[in-house]
């Protein structure tokens, strides 16, 4: 796939004030500092349609991005947020669960982790939550080009390792830099895929 139009569309606190969801939508998300902006820019092509920051927790709203005029693409605050106040972590959580709840149009969750830490319970939480009510999910390992090649292979082994303590069937998962854009065919490629399969759907709508 070929990104050539990637759009800011709008930025909410509240699903219900989100784009119609007559289109198929991707969400990201992650803790914080995982490298979710960064990643994003790379699959679109673009220096700073997500903001980045040193500061973990700069995404502190839902941003909706329009791309190819075809799909939405989905900029969610991350989860752990590091330095905020209880009243702020709850805000965040009953907004990042409210969209993913009830977004009808979502077709899959992309869970970022930093692939050089093991499995942190945090994530496995969030994952466990989206498995429990449903939701479709793959994994993005971010920062990849920190590893060598063989420090790699044991991290994603011993992750994957991990998690099949919790799922007899793995969720899909994907390696990523967004140093080197390794990854980013293969992000874009799965997206190109699920929404050739429920293309009808939408089409209907």
């Amino acid at each position: 796939m070929q990104i050539e139009h990637a759009d800011f569309v709008m930025s909410n606190s509240d699903y219900k004030k989100a784009p119609d969801p007559k289109i198929p939508e991707y969400a990201f998300i992650g803790r914080s500092n995982v490298g979710k902006s960064s990643l994003i820019n790379m699959l679109v092509n673009r220096k700073s349609l997500a903001k980045t920051s040193g500061t973990p927790g700069k995404t502190q709203l839902i941003n909706h991005f329009l791309i190819n005029k075809h799909w939405y693409l989905v900029d969610l605050p991350g989860y752990g947020y590091a330095k905020v106040p209880k009243s702020q972590r709850e805000k965040f959580t009953k907004m990042i669960n409210g969209y993913i709840l009830n977004r009808s149009n979502l077709v899959n969750m992309f869970v970022l982790v930093d692939v050089r830490h093991e499995l942190q319970q945090i994530d496995l939480e969030f994952m466990q939550f989206l498995g429990a009510n449903q939701i479709p999910f793959s994994i993005i390992f971010t920062k990849a080009d920190k590893l060598t090649a063989t420090k790699l292979e044991k991290a994603i082994a011993s992750y994957t390792e991990s998690l099949k303590e919790f799922w007899e069937t793995l969720p899909p998962y994907h390696i990523t830099s967004a140093s080197n854009q390794m990854g980013k065919d293969e992000v874009l490629k799965a997206i190109v895929q699920m929404n050739e399969s429920v293309e009808k759907h939408f089409k209907s709508l």
